[in-house]
């Protein structure tokens, strides 16, 4: 599991015209969720965002307090662009866990938070939609977390290979498009606009 944590004065999603979501001070977290995440992720992760210590104490001593120390919030926005492997040039997300089981594992995951902070200081996205992310970063301050690697079962990994495997036999025996297709310019409301386990999210800093 991936995550990158910036330390915000606001921030706010968008879904097409409205905002389904918003936070003054504290932390936004973009979570990318991997085939191979298991709860041990979850709680690792839970543990270090909500401990990290990014703010200022009473004496303006920097680095000192943590989100939770300081009372503050915290938007989490599922971003599964963070499992990106790059082939060439172009983005392979076969790594990332696939909608409907991250959809699960997501909800989870935001439910362990509520469970160790405050419930009513945990905000979220919307899972899978097209997102306008506002970030308004404080400092800035960014800090990427990954959970520590657990070697991976071998029949588990057999398994992802073969998936993968039977992904690039149907895209080679799959009609090519044709040239108006691959010309024609994709809306952001098109759902085949996004590529791999759920909907784009892209991130836009307010000045």
């Amino acid at each position: 599991m991936k995550a990158v944590v910036q330390k915000v004065t606001k921030a706010s999603v968008t879904v097409g015209e409205e905002q389904v979501s918003s936070i003054g001070r504290g932390l936004c977290v973009l979570l990318g969720i991997s085939v191979e995440d298991t709860v041990k992720d979850a709680e690792y992760m839970v543990r270090k965002i909500l401990n990290l210590r990014l703010f200022e104490d009473e004496h303006k001593k920097p680095w000192s307090k943590s989100v939770m120390d300081k009372q503050y919030e915290v938007l989490c926005i599922s971003q599964f662009t963070l499992q990106c492997i790059l082939k060439g040039n172009k983005p392979d997300y076969h790594m990332a866990m696939p909608a409907e089981q991250s959809e699960v594992f997501y909800n989870e995951f935001l439910e362990h938070m509520k469970k160790s902070y405050k419930p009513e200081l945990i905000k979220d996205g919307k899972f899978g939609a097209y997102m306008q992310v506002h970030i308004q970063n404080d400092g800035p301050v960014t800090i990427e977390l990954e959970s520590p690697r657990t070697p991976l079962d071998p029949k588990q990994l057999l398994k992802l290979e073969k998936q993968q495997q039977r992904k690039e036999k149907t895209r080679a025996r799959g009609p090519s498009e044709s040239g108006r297709e691959k010309n024609a310019p994709r809306s952001k409301d098109d759902p085949s606009a996004s590529s791999g386990a759920e909907g784009d999210v892209s991130s836009e800093r307010e000045p």
